[in-house]
């Protein structure tokens, strides 16, 4: 038998303090050192409103977009200290250091001399790129993540948050909702498009400022605001909840179960060829020069384009099938499963398949039908992955054999129907979750209002909790 291996030993208590204090450079906590620390209170949300964003598109100074420059490089440089330190703290000494021992060496970053040049910055800003790293390390802890990796300025993507601290916001009184925004560290407020104003009276929680790689500046705004639930879809003719099964697919985006398709726009096909003529100009430029920059840029808006378009589309057609329906049914897509990399026998084949499915974005497309349905009293109901949707006849129920994804009508070999694939795969996710859902309803005390979200993989834990 093999020697087992002894679980190393953590550092706690004075040791670990002292290890804090003298091999990894962290000062002591000197204000109310006596005092037990207490954690945090979260932020308490008013009853009856949801967190919502705001994207707008602005347009610094060439003063203000040197300065967010200096902050996006701090943030990188302050994450990767941090997790350095963490990773040091663990891996040398066994010693775990959090969040708050990480701002701690962070006023020591900004005292010492050859790391001054980070009071030029807002504090609460660099704070904020160590809670980043903080939920990054909640998420390596909790499995659902890898190990945090450290920021480039290449590959990272250029962002800072600011909290309510760090910026000043001044509301027009005869344009509510619309005002101005003062970053701290900054004189004059940012030139903002206002597309469309924020709740009247609210005042931000937070921002978030980025910049994307085609050079273009974004402020997401963080609010509090009340949304008014959407009037119940019923059917007309027996008053049930209005119902509607969405297939996604390749072919089409979407599929309804009355047979309406959604076309996919297949964005990165249409400009495949403009794509690959402008990756050999990067390809014969120099390496630093101007003119690979220039080339650089003009791949990065193509692709912001690409991203626009995609994006714009997918949110009419979710705001409207909310709209329209009371529950929607979707299939739960394996999607990190289906995107696995292209090795060994048709790899190209695989590669092509890839590129399709990235390219249907239906990851964005799910996430939208969650809050969407959230926001405006709808049900979205997700059908276990393993459900025969398109093996099952949809009139008899009887299951066939496996399909080939080349196989777009088969016929039922009981009843005779003929049935195309997509459509017929809708109705029986329609079918089978309005079963789920009748099935929560009925477990539901009175008064109690259906969830918006009932997954059959977690159905349980709602039967429960109901």
């Amino acid at each position: 038998m093999g020697e087992s291996r002894e679980k190393p030993v953590r550092l706690t208590g004075a040791e670990a303090e002292y290890v804090k204090r003298e091999a990894l450079g962290i000062a002591g906590r000197r204000k109310h050192h006596d005092r037990p620390a207490t954690p945090l209170k979260q932020r308490v949300t008013e009853r009856g409103t949801q967190s919502r964003v705001y994207r707008f598109r602005f347009y610094p100074t060439a003063e203000q977009a040197g300065q967010l420059q200096q902050t996006f490089g701090a943030c990188r440089w302050v994450y990767n200290e941090g997790l350095a330190l963490r990773s040091e703290a663990w891996e040398k000494h066994r010693v775990s250091v959090g969040f708050a021992e990480t701002c701690r060496a962070l006023t020591g970053w900004r005292r010492a001399a050859e790391t001054s040049w980070l009071r030029e910055v807002s504090s609460a800003v660099l704070q904020q790129a160590l809670r980043n790293l903080e939920g990054a390390f909640s998420r390596f802890f909790k499995k659902t993540a890898k190990h945090p990796k450290r920021k480039t300025k290449h590959r990272s993507r250029d962002s800072a948050t600011y909290v309510r601290t760090g910026f000043r916001w001044v509301e027009d009184p005869d344009q509510p909702g619309i005002g101005m925004i003062t970053l701290a560290k900054q004189t004059a407020p940012l030139n903002v498009r206002w597309s469309r104003p924020l709740p009247s009276g609210q005042v931000p929680l937070k921002l978030t400022v980025t910049r994307d790689r085609a050079g273009r500046w974004f402020l997401a705004v963080l609010v509090e605001e009340r949304i008014e639930p959407l009037p119940p879809v019923s059917l007309p003719s027996s008053g049930q909840p209005k119902a509607v099964g969405l297939d996604l697919g390749l072919k089409a985006l979407v599929t309804l179960d009355d047979g309406t398709e959604v076309a996919h726009p297949r964005l990165l096909a249409k400009h495949a060829a403009e794509l690959a003529r402008l990756q050999r100009q990067l390809h014969r430029k120099k390496k630093g020069s101007r003119n690979r920059e220039k080339a650089r840029k003009r791949i990065a808006r193509l692709y912001a384009l690409i991203s626009d378009v995609r994006r714009d589309m997918i949110d009419q057609l979710t705001t409207r099938l909310v709209r329209e329906n009371q529950v929607l049914v979707v299939e739960d897509l394996p999607i990190t499963n289906l995107l696995r990399p292209a090795v060994g026998t048709g790899r190209k084949r695989k590669a092509k398949l890839n590129q399709a499915i990235t390219d249907a974005a239906w990851g964005e497309l799910l996430r939208q039908l969650r809050y969407k349905c959230a926001w405006y009293g709808r049900t979205l109901v997700i059908v276990d992955r393993f459900f025969p949707s398109t093996r099952r006849c949809s009139s008899c129920h009887t299951k066939g054999p496996r399909l080939d994804v080349s196989v777009r009508e088969w016929t039922c070999a009981d009843c005779g129907a003929v049935h195309g694939r997509d459509k017929n795969a809708a109705v029986n996710l329609r079918d089978e979750g309005m079963r789920l859902y009748w099935l929560v309803a009925a477990a539901l005390p009175p008064g109690r209002v259906t969830p918006p979200v009932i997954k059959a993989s977690e159905l349980p834990e709602i039967l429960v909790t109901s």
